[in-house]
C-alpha cells in the first residue's frame, strides 16, 4: 500500500519526534484523490508491518520491556515491543504536508523502508474517552520515545 521513505535507517528506541520521513503511497495502486482532504488533518494514526522483526525473535509470552529487569515482567500484549506476535505497529504522527502520493510527516517511529499497511486521519473522538492510567514503569519507558 505504501512505504517510509528516509527517516531512520536503524531501529533506535527514542527521540522519535524530531525524526521526518515520507510516507508515499504505491502509485500502481493510488491516485493522489486517495489523500485528497487528508491535509486538513494535524495527525495520523499509521498501521505498519514490523518487517524486520525475524520469526525466531517474536514474542508470545511475557519479558521484561526493552531488557530492563527494572521494569516488571509483563506480557507481549501488555506492552507495545516491535517483537509482537502479528509484528503490527501502530503509530501517531504529525503530517506536515501532502504531495501528491508523498504525506511528510514526523514522530512515525517506524524506520526508512516499513511496508504501511494502513493511513488514517487522527480524530479527536477517537482518543480515550474517561480517565486513563497506565503503570508507573510504562510513564518511564516513554519518558523520551518522543
Amino acid at each position: 500500500m505504501a512505504q517510509v521513505l528516509g527517516g531512520r535507517e536503524e531501529v533506535v528506541d527514542d527521540a522519535w519526534d524530531a525524526v521526518t520521513a515520507v510516507i508515499r503511497l504505491d502509485g500502481t495502486q493510488f491516485e493522489p484523490q486517495a489523500l485528497a482532504g487528508l491535509d486538513a488533518f494535524s495527525h495520523l494514526e499509521v498501521v505498519f508491518h514490523f518487517d524486520r522483526v525475524p520469526l525466531e525473535k517474536i514474542e508470545t509470552g511475557a519479558r521484561h520491556p526493552r531488557g530492563n529487569t527494572d521494569w516488571p515482567l509483563v506480557g507481549i500484549f501488555a506492552q507495545r515491543g516491535k517483537n509482537r506476535p502479528n509484528r503490527l505497529g501502530v503509530s501517531r504522527c504529525r503530517l506536515h504536508r501532502v504531495d501528491g502520493l508523498d504525506l511528510h510527516v514526523s514522530g512515525l517511529d517506524a524506520v526508512a523502508g516499513t511496508p504501511v499497511l494502513d493511513i488514517k486521519p487522527y480524530m479527536a473522538e477517537f482518543g480515550p474517552r474517561g480517565d486513563v492510567h497506565q503503570p508507573a514503569w510504562s510513564t518511564e519507558i516513554m519518558r523520551d520515545y518522543y
